[in-house]
């Protein structure tokens, strides 16, 4: 072994100096052979140790820093939408709380009989925890947690076969913020399971924490009892949360269209994983703000966004949002994902059908409406109880021809700044498009399966010019209807013969749904135009 500089030993070698010899210039000679094999064990048990300090500093290094950057001082500010009137408020608001405990990892140890999920946390939590079934499913609500975690770790690394033998009881969790100042986890069953502990667990002193959540196996009976209980209090939480949406008595009727945007998924639900791990709830977020800075830079429409943050929202709540804003369009805002099929790419327009028009759009409408399972709800149909009435039917047929015109008039002006679909209008049971009164569509951007749309999705050029021409043809559709004449779904440039979308029976007026005033709310069983 020749000499070599003492400075670049590190502090291990540096222990060691006093008992190796060194020259007059500096250099470590090497030892004898005699005291060789007594300084390697002493240098071994020195660099363990070290190790070990080093990586506890480090562990306390990663809280401070993600608590630091959880601090609204700073955080990555939250995107404002200019105020443009009082009328309608944005639905979901959750600002970045700068008290809020950080979770910078996780752990999952389980087997076919019990598990044991923990998170470490920069403070202690105050965990509520029960069980919901049909799926199978324990659900845990914390305070506002700043979930610095790899959104995928709780994803299974690839599809199980459903006969394959069960190795574990829980098959996927997933986390984070569930509504403004409160988080969620939501842990998937592969069977009935029993909660034995949901505690928050201090590891030293008033600083780091660790919530353990531990599992175990039971039998269905006393599972379907705990989930019935479950249901109950998860029910009284949805209806508060219905109330804390519905409008004031005394707010004033909206005096210009109103336009709302429904980034699709978010908080807890990240919707479809693309490539690279680029998540849905992300890039329609991002699309959506900037195409309602654009309509409100019109000074012709008042912009209403279902969630304002990366926060969750669920279907009947966002198709809530809509009506009491007396929206007078509702654009849902996706991208999909197809992996089993890379090279499929495109925009989509959806619209609500009682049948779907074809195998894919029956599956998009499947997964869409499963969106609720990500944050522990149950699915919903909805399909308020109404009596089926004659003017609740026509409301609604009416309604849904005014979805069907803009829907082609939406596809016309994307073909001239993006890639469409092979079959760009579709049509099935969207959950999110059925409101009776307010015309709806579904745009799907692209898909995330795709290297080359994820890269356009992301690209500041191609989300100007697509927002640009959503601008454009919401424009057309109002101008329109302000007109009194069938929209036709084409340019000026470019007009098709009235009647050819061959729905409407006669030609909207000024003043019904949408340009102004839209149809009166259905308060029960009717609803007649005004």
């Amino acid at each position: 072994m020749g000499p070599y500089p003492l400075e670049r030993q590190g502090r291990a070698a540096q222990g060691l100096a006093l008992a190796v010899p060194t020259d007059p210039t500096g250099l470590v000679r090497p030892p004898s052979t005699e005291v060789a094999g007594q300084d390697r064990r002493r240098l071994l048990r020195r660099f363990t140790h070290d190790m070990r300090r080093a990586a506890q500093g480090i562990k306390w290094v990663g809280f401070v820093l993600a608590a630091i950057l959880s601090t609204s001082a700073w955080a990555t500010p939250q995107r404002h939408l200019p105020a443009t009137n009082p009328e309608p408020r944005p639905a979901a608001q959750a600002e970045p709380a700068g008290s809020a405990v950080v979770a910078i990892s996780v752990a999952l140890r389980q087997d076919a009989a019990s598990a044991r999920l923990v998170f470490d946390l920069s403070a202690p939590v105050s965990p509520n925890a029960f069980v919901l079934a049909d799926p199978d499913r324990v659900i845990i609500d914390l305070p506002e947690v700043n979930f610095q975690v790899d959104p995928q770790a709780g994803r299974p690394a690839r599809p199980m076969p459903s006969r394959a033998p069960r190795t574990g009881l829980v098959s996927a969790f997933r986390f984070g913020l569930f509504a403004p100042g409160r988080s969620r986890i939501v842990i998937d069953l592969e069977g009935p399971a029993r909660i034995v502990k949901a505690v928050s667990e201090r590891i030293a002193g008033d600083g780091p924490s660790r919530l353990v959540i531990e599992l175990a196996a039971t039998d269905p009976g006393a599972f379907q009892q705990a989930a019935a209980a479950g249901a109950r209090a998860e029910a009284a939480r949805a209806e508060a949360r219905r109330l804390q949406l519905a409008p004031s008595p005394s707010a004033p009727a909206p005096t210009r269209p109103v336009i709302v945007l429904d980034p699709g998924h978010g908080g807890i639900d990240a919707g479809a994983s693309g490539v690279d791990g680029v998540l849905e709830k992300d890039v329609v977020f991002a699309f959506s703000s900037l195409l309602a800075g654009k309509l409100q830079a019109t000074g012709r429409y008042a912009v209403v966004m279902t969630r304002s943050a990366d926060v969750f929202m669920s279907l009947d709540d966002r198709v809530e949002v809509a009506r009491n804003a007396h929206a007078s369009l509702f654009v849902s805002i996706h991208a999909d994902t197809l992996s089993a099929n890379p090279q499929v790419m495109g925009a989509t327009v959806y619209t609500v059908s009682d049948r779907a028009s074809d195998a894919e759009a029956a599956r998009i409408a499947d997964s869409e409406n499963k969106a609720d399972l990500a944050g522990g709800l149950s699915v919903s149909t909805g399909d308020a109880s109404r009596v089926a009435d004659i003017l609740f039917d026509l409301t609604r047929r009416e309604t849904r021809t005014y979805a069907h015109v803009f829907s082609r008039t939406l596809v016309n002006y994307l073909k001239d700044a993006t890639r469409l679909n092979n079959n760009p209008a579709r049509s099935a049971g969207f959950v999110v498009l059925k409101a009776p009164d307010v015309p709806s569509v579904l745009l799907e951007l692209g898909y995330l399966s795709s290297r080359v749309e994820v890269k356009e999705l992301e690209s500041p050029q191609w989300r100007d010019k697509a927002s640009s021409s959503i601008v454009a043809a919401i424009d057309r559709f109002f101008a329109s209807r302000q007109q009194g004449g069938a929209a036709s779904g084409r340019p000026e440039s470019d007009p098709l013969p009235t009647g050819q979308l061959g729905t409407v029976s006669r030609q909207p007026q000024p003043g019904e749904i949408g340009a102004n005033a839209p149809l009166a709310r259905n308060a029960g069983a009717t609803g007649a135009p005004h």
